[in-house]
C-alpha cells in the first residue's frame, strides 16, 4: 500500500512539475483563418503560427505543433497533453482560475455578421426565434447564450470555418465572433458577398477579456516570462510589425478597447 502511495504521489507531483525543457508543445485547432489554419498540404500556416516561430526562435525553445479541438485545448494543457495553447485564446477572467497568460499579442472587440439588409437588431425582440452560429466553448459562444439564448437557437460548431458554410447555405440568421476574423475570413471572401456586419463592436472586457495571449499551466512562470520577453522583443526589434502587415492593413495589436 505504502508502494502504491509512493507511486501516486510521484505522478501527481510529474503532473504538477513546471516545464523546464527546451523542447515545448504548442496546440491550436487550426480551423481559424488568417490566424491559425492548415494549408493544402496540412502544414500549419497563419498570424498564430508565425508569430509562435517569432518567439520559439527568440526564447531559443524547440517548438511543435499539437492539433487539439477547441474544446479540449484547456483540458488537454492541464492533462499535460500540451505545454502552451496558441489560439487565439482571449484572456478573461474564468480562464484565469485554470490557466496562466502571458502578455496580449494582439487585441480585438467582437461582432454579429448577418445577411445584407436583413433589419436585424440586435435586441431580444429582433432576435427571437432567429439561428446564431458559433464555435463551441468560446467567448462568443457564452456571449450569445447569456445574451440571447432565451429567445434565440444558438448553433454551435467545432470550427468557425463550419460556420460560414451554413450562414452562406441559409442555416443561420447571424454569426457573432472575432470582427477581424470574420472580416478577412468571411466577408471579404466570395463565400461572404452578400452578408455585413451588424449593430456596434461588442467590447466588454467581463466577456471580451483583456486581449489574446498564450496560455500555459499555472506552475509555468518561468516558461510563461521567456514568452512574455520574446512578445516584448519582437514589438520592439519590427519582427511583430513586419508579421503582422502580411495579414493585416491595420493596427492587429491594439490598444484599450
Amino acid at each position: 500500500m505504502n508502494k502504491m502511495l509512493s507511486a501516486l504521489a510521484c505522478a501527481t507531483a510529474l503532473l504538477s512539475a513546471p516545464i523546464l525543457a527546451k523542447e515545448v508543445r504548442l496546440a491550436s485547432d487550426f480551423t481559424y483563418p488568417p490566424f491559425n489554419y492548415m494549408d493544402a498540404s496540412g502544414k500549419p500556416v497563419g498570424f498564430d503560427i508565425e508569430i509562435a516561430d517569432a518567439l520559439c526562435s527568440e526564447a531559443k525553445l524547440e517548438c511543435t505543433w499539437v492539433s487539439q479541438g477547441w474544446d479540449s485545448l484547456i483540458p488537454s494543457l492541464l492533462a499535460r497533453k500540451s505545454d502552451v495553447i496558441m489560439a487565439s485564446m482571449r484572456i478573461t477572467e474564468d480562464r484565469k482560475k485554470r490557466v496562466l497568460f502571458t502578455d496580449k499579442y494582439y487585441q480585438t472587440p467582437a461582432r454579429f455578421v448577418a445577411s445584407a439588409n436583413s433589419n436585424i437588431e440586435l435586441t431580444p425582440a429582433s432576435l427571437k426565434d432567429k439561428v446564431i452560429g458559433v464555435q463551441t466553448g468560446t467567448i462568443h459562444d457564452r456571449y450569445v447564450t447569456d445574451m440571447f439564448g432565451d429567445v434565440a437557437e444558438i448553433k454551435r460548431y467545432t470550427g468557425q470555418d463550419e460556420v460560414y458554410i451554413d450562414m452562406t447555405n441559409g442555416r443561420l440568421d447571424l454569426t457573432f465572433g472575432n470582427s477581424d476574423q470574420l472580416a478577412l475570413a468571411f466577408l471579404d471572401k466570395e463565400i461572404g458577398k452578400g452578408f455585413e456586419f451588424v449593430g456596434s463592436p461588442v467590447t466588454d472586457k467581463a466577456y471580451i477579456g483583456e486581449g489574446t495571449a498564450l496560455a500555459l499551466r499555472q506552475n509555468d512562470k518561468e516558461l510563461a516570462e521567456k514568452f512574455n520577453q520574446a512578445i516584448k522583443t519582437i514589438r520592439a526589434n519590427g519582427t511583430y510589425d513586419k508579421i503582422a502587415a502580411k495579414y493585416f492593413s491595420f493596427d492587429i495589436y491594439g490598444e484599450e478597447l
